[in-house]
Order: C-alpha cells, then sequence, then structure tokens
C-alpha cells in the first residue's frame, strides 16, 4: 500500500485560514498539503486532477455551502472531511448538519485571532487529520442517510415526556455510560433513535469542541423519542433522557441517596480531552457498579479503555462497538485489549442491549 504522505485539501473563504492551516498541515510529518482553495466549485474542479485523502472544511462559503459540498461528495466518493467552523450559535447548528452529512469532526476558530488561534490549535489540527486518515470510509459513507430522517413523533403518537412518577423512578438505579469519538456522532444518532421513550438512564461522552455538544443534543432531541440534552451540574439520569457532556468541561456521575445525578466540571485534559470519557466510565464504575452498562465506540486513541476495565471490575456489564460498524476502531481495540470488554457487537443491536438494561437484577 505504501503510500508517503495524508494528501489534505482546504476548503476555505478566509486567506487567513487557508494560509495558516496550508503552513500547519505542510510542515506536519506525513502530511500534504494538495490544495488549498476559496469556494467549493474551486474544490471540485481540483479535485478533477488529484483526489485528496482529507478535506479540511469551512462550511459558510459563497457559491455553493460546505454542507452541499459535503453530501456532493459522500454521494460520489465518500471522503473523510474535518470541518474548521466558527464558534457561533448558528455556525454550530450549521456544522451539526455538517456532522450528520458525514463529516468525522470538528476544529473550531474564533471570528477574531484566527492566526494565533489556528497556530495554538496545530497539534489539535494535525491529529484531526491524522484521525480522519484512518476512518473506515465504507462504514462512513454506510452511516449517512440517504433521505431525510424523520422528525420525531407528535406527541399523541408517544408516551408524554416523563414525569417524576413512581413507576419510573423504579428504574433510575440503571445507568448506561457511552464514549465515543470520531464517527460518534452518526452512532450515537443511529443507537439513540432506535430507543423508546421507556429507557434506562444515558449519560455520553462524545468528543467534540465547547458550543457544539448543545446543538448537537438539540438536534438528536429532535430526532429521537427520548429526551436528549448538553448535561448541566446537577442533572439528574432519568429513564428516557440522555445526557451529553458539554464540550470543555468534564461529566460525572454521582449518587444522591437513590438517585443518579450528574456533576459538570473544570478540571485539565485527560487523554488529550475534556469531556473524557475515562472520567466519566471511572466515576460510574464508583457510584453505579453493577447497576451500569457500559459502552464504548467508534474513535481514535485510547480515551475510556481504563474506565471501561474498572466498570467491568466494578461488576458492571461492559459493550464494545465491532470492528466491522466502526468508522475508527481505536477506543474498542483499546478497551477490548485491557481485558475492559464483557462482548463486541454491531452497532445496530446496541440499543437492544441498552433496553437489555431494564431487566438487570
Amino acid at each position: 500500500m505504501g503510500k508517503s504522505a495524508i494528501d489534505v485539501m482546504v476548503v476555505d473563504d478566509s486567506a487567513v485560514v487557508r494560509k495558516v492551516v496550508g503552513a500547519i498541515l505542510e510542515k506536519a510529518p506525513g502530511i500534504r498539503l494538495l490544495h488549498a482553495v476559496s469556494d467549493p466549485l474551486l474544490a471540485i474542479e481540483r479535485m478533477k486532477q488529484a483526489w485528496p485523502d482529507v478535506i479540511v472544511l469551512d462550511v459558510e462559503m459563497p457559491r455553493m455551502d460546505g454542507i452541499t459540498f459535503l453530501r456532493k461528495i459522500m454521494a460520489e466518493r465518500p471522503t473523510p472531511v474535518v470541518i474548521c467552523s466558527t464558534l457561533t450559535e448558528k455556525g454550530a447548528e450549521t456544522t451539526m448538519a455538517a456532522m450528520a452529512a458525514g463529516a468525522v469532526s470538528i476544529i473550531t476558530k474564533p471570528k477574531l485571532g484566527l492566526a494565533d488561534f489556528l497556530s495554538e490549535s496545530a497539534d489539535e489540527l494535525i491529529s484531526a487529520v491524522r484521525a480522519a486518515s484512518q476512518v473506515n470510509v465504507r462504514r462512513l459513507a454506510a452511516r449517512v442517510p440517504s433521505a431525510p430522517v424523520p422528525a420525531k413523533l407528535s406527541a399523541d403518537a408517544v408516551l408524554p415526556a416523563a414525569p417524576e412518577t413512581r413507576a419510573l423512578l423504579r428504574t433510575t438505579e440503571r445507568v448506561v455510560a457511552m464514549g465515543t469519538s470520531t464517527g460518534g456522532t452518526l452512532a450515537l444518532e443511529e443507537v439513540l433513535t432506535q430507543l423508546p421513550r421507556v429507557t434506562p438512564g444515558i449519560v455520553i461522552v462524545q468528543h467534540m469542541p465547547e458550543k457544539f455538544t448543545a446543538a448537537f443534543a438539540e438536534r438528536l432531541n429532535g430526532l429521537c423519542q427520548i429526551e436528549v440534552r448538553e448535561a448541566r451540574h446537577g442533572d439528574r439520569v432519568l429513564p428516557g433522557r440522555a445526557l451529553i457532556a458539554p464540550g470543555g468541561k468534564h461529566m460525572l456521575l454521582r449518587r444522591d441517596g437513590a438517585q443518579y445525578c450528574v456533576d459538570v466540571i473544570d478540571g485539565p485534559l485527560v487523554n488529550r480531552h475534556r469531556p473524557s470519557v475515562d472520567v466519566l466510565f471511572r466515576s460510574v464504575a464508583k457510584h453505579a457498579g453493577a447497576n451500569a452498562l457500559g459502552i464504548i465506540m467508534t474513535g481514535m486513541g485510547d480515551d475510556g479503555a481504563a474506565g471501561l476495565l474498572e466498570m467491568r471490575k466494578a461488576g458492571a456489564r461492559t459493550v464494545a462497538q465491532d470492528e466491522d460498524s466502526c468508522v475508527v476502531y481505536g477506543m474498542p481495540r483499546e478497551a477490548v485489549k485491557r481485558g475492559g470488554v464483557e462482548k463486541s457487537m454491531p452497532l445496530k443491536t446496541i440499543d437492544r442491549e441498552i433496553l437489555q438494561q431494564l431487566s438487570v437484577r
């Protein structure tokens, strides 16, 4: 196979971004800047000459927006795409649409001080490009819906929003903890949209920058029967609710009497991440033990492997997404290697595994 370098194309209407990102990539060992262009139409012309291994893409550009371009690529020749987007609420929503269309990760950029910011974030950018180059493109393409996903069912077609009734409280001691990274946004969507309202409480770490997790949670909430939201400090873990750790914060589980809550806190990077899957999993091992199910899914690196092993030692059931269904098999592979995984399974069966938590004694 012996390819000497990862060929990268940068598509951004900002000359500053093209210059700085291009310089960072050109200096990185094993990475080659193939093209740096100002809009998707120019990109299409250049890609006729040489197709990149990875694309670094802005989403709001003239002539053709990044999402339209991304959907065209995924339909014609699926290619790993890293989104480089601004930290605005509108931008976050737009970027979530790009992730839903098949982008694998996000690099954030502010509106001001771009050159300094991007230079300081060089390691993050290079790591994102390297991770994208390892993506299983066949699995990535399979994750992208070919048609719009139906919106959330109308209120009269599902159970009402879950009040804290006595019947539901009987299941609050069951907790599902999920950790994922590259490829995880689509994988989580596939799992969570299959879950009925009567589902164990779920806590999730998806590696994602600050400002984007709220938009991601809001998007999932519009697709799922369960409630999905970005976690707030002190939130209850309830049946029919999934809490996603905010970007830039760690999330930990704690027990408050017979109930579970989450703490959302600042702290140092763990395994180069904040939020970290290991931080969540270790807290679940400590406070939930055998009442928990741990699930590690697609992603690069080893975050979550140590924590999942602690969960298994504490009596929790533990599951890894199998290699064939992963976009990147790094995190599950490391968890299996360390002995933290009770069983591996395809992505399409994980929802059933979650529902089995309801009957665990």
